[in-house]
C-alpha cells in the first residue's frame, strides 16, 4: 500500500507542478524502470541469498528515501524532479524483492496450496491498489502532498518491523531447498552455499541458463511474452488517470483518488473468488481471458466521458487484473523446476519491466494526441498482440500441471513441462 500511495502523492505533485502529460508519464517511466534493469537479478538473488534478509534490506531502503522526500516536501527546495528520485528507489526496492517474496509462498505452502496462497498475495496487492489511492487522494485534499508522505513514511516503517518478524524453515531462508547447495554449486557446494553471488561472471553465467531455461518452456515463455505486453499497454494507464480524472471527467484528488482505487476494488473481489477455488483445470485460459477482459474494460474507459461509466469500467478490468497477476505467478512456479524457480521469475520481472517503455509511449502519444486517445490506442493493439500470443502457443491452451509431480492420463492430452526443451 505504502508503494501505491507514493506513486498517487508524486504523480499528483508532477501533474500540479507541470501540468504536463508527459512528465507525469515520467513518474511511472521510473517507478517501473528499476524492474528492466533488476528484475531478472531479484530472480537469481532469490535463488542465492537469504530472502528475508534481501526483503528487510530492499524495504529499508524504500523507507529511507520516502522519509528524505517527506522532509523536502516541508521545505521550500522541492521541485517535481524529485519524484522521478524517490520512484526509482521504490522501484529498484520491489524488483528485486518481489521474485524471493514470491518464492517464499511456494516455500511456505507448497505445490498443492501454491494457487490458493498466491491469491491470497493477490488479495492483499489488491487493497493496497484499492486503498492506496483512495487514502493518498483524500490526504492531498487533508494534508497536502507533504503530509501524504509522513504517513507513507509511518507504513514503510510497520513494514520493516514486520517483516523482522517473520520467520523461515532454516533450509529456505536462503533461496535453496534442501540439497540444492549440493545440487547447484558441485563437491563445494557446502562451503559456497553460504555466499551471496560468486563473481560478477557467475551471475551473468545464471542468468543466461534463466534466459535459455524460459525459452525452452513453452507455458512460461507464453506467460513471459502475455506479461510484457499488458506491462506496455494496459498497465500505463495508471499515469493518465489523473489526468482524464481532472482534465476529461472535471474531478478532484478526492475522487482521483477514488477512480484510481476501482481497479484495486475490482482486483479484491476477483482474488478472494480465485482464491475460494482449490483447483483450476486451465490455468492459461483464466490467464489469457483476464488479460483481454481488462484491455476490453480499458478500451471502452477511453471512450467514457461520464465518471460513473469510467468508476464502473476499472473495476472489472481489476477482475480482469486479478486473474491476470494470480495465475501468471502460479504457472511459472509450477511449471519451473525447483532449482530454477526464482530465475523464471526474475525473467518475469524482467517482463514487467516493460512498463517503462509503456510510460514513455504512452506519454509521448498523449502528449501528439490526448491521454484518452493514446490508452485507446494502446488497448486495441493488446487485445490483438495478446489474442495472437493464445493462438499462436499452445502450452496456454492445455493443461498445466506441477512439474515432477504429477502423471499424465494417455487419453488426456496436457501441456508438457517437465523437460527442459
Amino acid at each position: 500500500m505504502s508503494r501505491m500511495m507514493s506513486m498517487t502523492l508524486l504523480i499528483w505533485f508532477v501533474l500540479e507542478q507541470t501540468d504536463s502529460p508527459f512528465l507525469v508519464a515520467l513518474v511511472g517511466f521510473f517507478a517501473s524502470a528499476p524492474t528492466l534493469l533488476l528484475g531478472a537479478f531479484g530472480g537469481l538473488l532469490a535463488d542465492r541469498v537469504d530472502r528475508r534478509r534481501l526483503l528487510i534490506t530492499t524495504t529499508s531502503v524504500s523507507l529511507t528515501i520516502t522519509v528524505a522526500m517527506t522532509i523536502v516536501l516541508n521545505t521550500d527546495l522541492a521541485r517535481f524532479w524529485q519524484a522521478y528520485v524517490v520512484v526509482f528507489a521504490s522501484g529498484a526496492g520491489w524488483s528485486l524483492n518481489m521474485p524471493s517474496r514470491r518464492a517464499t509462498i511456494h516455500d511456505l505452502l507448497g505445490d498443492s496450496a501454491v494457487t490458493n496462497g498466491i491469491a491470497l498475495e493477490s488479495v492483499g496487492m489488491s487493497s493496497s491498489i484499492m486503498i492506496g489511492p483512495a487514502l493518498a487522494g483524500g490526504l492531498i485534499m487533508l494534508v497536502d502532498v507533504s503530509g501524504g508522505f509522513l504517513v507513507v513514511s509511518v507504513f514503510y516503517m510497520v513494514a520493516v518491523a514486520l517483516l523482522f518478524s517473520l520467520r523461515l524453515k532454516e533450509d529456505t531462508v536462503a533461496g535453496l531447498t534442501p540439497g540444492a547447495a549440493q545440487r547447484s554449486d558441485g563437491p563445494d557446494g557446502e562451503k559456497r552455499a553460504g555466499k551471496p553471488l560468486a563473481g560478477i561472471r557467475e551471475v551473468f553465467v545464471n542468468l543466461a541458463q534463466g534466459f535459455r531455461y524460459v525459452r525452452g518452456q513453452n507455458a512460461i515463455l507464453a506467460t513471459v511474452l502475455v506479461t510484457a505486453l499488458m506491462n506496455l499497454l494496459m498497465f500505463p494507464y495508471q499515469q493518465m488517470a489523473p489526468v482524464i480524472a481532472r482534465d476529461t471527467l472535471g474531478v478532484g484528488p478526492g475522487l482521483m483518488g477514488v477512480l484510481l482505487a476501482a481497479h484495486g476494488v475490482g482486483s479484491m473481489v476477483g482474488a478472494f473468488t480465485i482464491a475460494s477455488f482449490s483447483n483450476f483445470r486451465y490455468l492459461g485460459r483464466v490467464y489469457v481471458g483476464g488479460t483481454m477482459l481488462s484491455m476490453a474494460c480499458l478500451l471502452v474507459f477511453s471512450f467514457s466521458r461520464h465518471y460513473g461509466l469510467s468508476l464502473a469500467m476499472l473495476v472489472v478490468l481489476g477482475l480482469g487484473a486479478a486473474a491476470f497477476g494470480t495465475m501468471q505467478a502460479t504457472i511459472v512456479i509450477l511449471v519451473a523446476r525447483t532449482e530454477m524457480r526464482g530465475r523464471a521469475l526474475g525473467i518475469i520481472s524482467l517482463a514487467i519491466g516493460m512498463g517503462p517503455l509503456g510510460s514513455l509511449m504512452m506519454g509521448g502519444i498523449a502528449t501528439a494526441t490526448s491521454p484518452t486517445s493514446a490508452i485507446g490506442l494502446t488497448s486495441v493493439v493488446g487485445l490483438v498482440l495478446v489474442g495472437a500470443v493464445f493462438v499462436l502457443m499452445p502450452a496456454l491452451r492445455g493443461r498445466i500441471l506441477p512439474d515432477e509431480s504429477h502423471t499424465i492420463k494417455p487419453e488426456e492430452p496436457v501441456t508438457s513441462m517437465a523437460s527442459d526443451k
